[in-house]
C-alpha cells in the first residue's frame, strides 16, 4: 500500500517542455485543475500527497516520476536521458531526503523513472532513447542490494517502458499491441489496449483502485472484469506533453522501519 506520494505543479514555462506529439500546444489554466484533481484522487486514496511547487527553469519538472526510482529501503536518484531535464534532480533529493536513504545514477549512466515498473519484489527496467544500458545496469544493482531482481527490456516505440506496460493487478499486465506476447512477461495474463488506444496503457494501480486516463471505453470495458474499482481522470495537457498518470507522482510505501 502507498501511504505518500510527491508531485510537483507544473510551471508557468510548462508547454515549453519537451514533447514529440504534434497536438496543439498545451493550455496552463486546463494542465493546473487536472493536476488539482490528480492529487485530490491520490488523497482520496489514503495516500498524503506533498505539493511541490513549480521549478522555474524546467518546464518538464511536475513530470516528478523521471527524477528518482523509490523502494521501501532507498530512493535512487536519476539521470535522466534529456539534457535539459539534468537539474531537475536537485529539486526532488530535498523532497526525498527525509523519506529515504539516497543513492545515485552516475554518468555515463542515464536513466528515467518513466523506464521502470516494479511488480512486487521484481522490477522492469526499460532502455530506451531516455534510459541507456549502463543507467539500466546501474540501478540493477542498487536494486539488488535491498533483495529485488530485475529484468532489462528494450523500448522498441513510445518514450517511455510504461507508455506500454503497466501493472494492473491479479498478475494482469496492461500492454500495447507492441509488448504483447514479449518473453519478460510470460508469466503473467495480458490485456492489449485496442489500436488508437493505446494512451491508455499507461494506467496506474493505487492502493487496489485503477487511475486511468479519461476517454478510452474500449480499454475500460476489458479492466472491468477485474473488479477492480476504477476512476478515470482528465489527462488531455499532460498528454500533449508525453505524460501521462504515472508520471505525475513519486508513490512511495512506508519505509523499512
Amino acid at each position: 500500500m502507498f501511504s505518500h506520494a510527491i508531485t510537483r505543479i507544473p510551471g508557468p514555462d510548462y508547454p515549453k517542455g519537451l514533447t514529440t506529439s504534434t497536438l496543439p500546444a498545451p493550455d496552463l489554466e486546463l494542465a493546473l485543475r487536472q493536476h488539482d484533481a490528480y492529487v485530490r484522487c491520490l488523497e482520496s486514496l489514503g495516500l498524503t500527497v506533498e505539493v511541490l511547487p513549480a521549478a522555474p527553469g524546467f518546464p518538464d519538472a511536475c513530470f516528478v516520476e523521471d527524477t528518482a526510482v523509490v523502494v521501501r529501503e532507498t530512493a535512487v536518484i536519476t539521470r535522466p536521458g534529456a539534457p535539459s531535464r539534468t537539474g531537475e534532480t536537485v529539486h526532488i533529493e530535498a523532497a526525498l531526503a527525509p523519506h529515504r536513504p539516497l543513492a545515485r545514477i552516475k554518468a555515463p549512466g542515464t536513466l528515467d523513472g518513466g523506464d521502470i515498473l516494479q511488480v512486487g519484489k521484481h522490477f522492469f527496467i526499460g532502455v530506451s532513447d531516455r534510459t541507456n544500458d549502463e543507467g539500466a545496469r546501474q540501478l540493477a544493482a542498487i536494486l539488488a542490494v535491498h533483495g529485488y531482481e530485475s529484468s532489462i527490456i528494450k523500448v522498441a516505440a513510445g518514450l517511455h517502458l510504461k507508455s506500454s506496460l503497466n501493472f494492473v493487478g491479479e498478475d494482469t499486465m496492461l500492454v500495447t499491441a507492441d509488448f504483447a506476447g514479449h518473453p519478460a512477461i510470460a508469466d503473467f495474463k495480458q490485456i492489449v489496449c485496442p489500436a488508437d488506444e493505446e494512451y491508455a496503457a499507461n494506467t496506474v494501480l493505487v492502493n487496489g483502485t485503477l487511475i486511468m486516463p479519461t476517454g478510452y471505453p474500449r480499454t475500460r470495458a476489458l479492466l472491468e472484469p477485474l473488479n477492480l474499482p476504477i476512476v478515470e481522470l482528465d489527462t488531455s495537457e499532460y498528454r500533449k506533453m508525453d505524460g501521462g498518470l504515472t508520471c505525475l507522482s513519486l508513490r512511495l510505501q512506508n519505509p523499512v522501519s
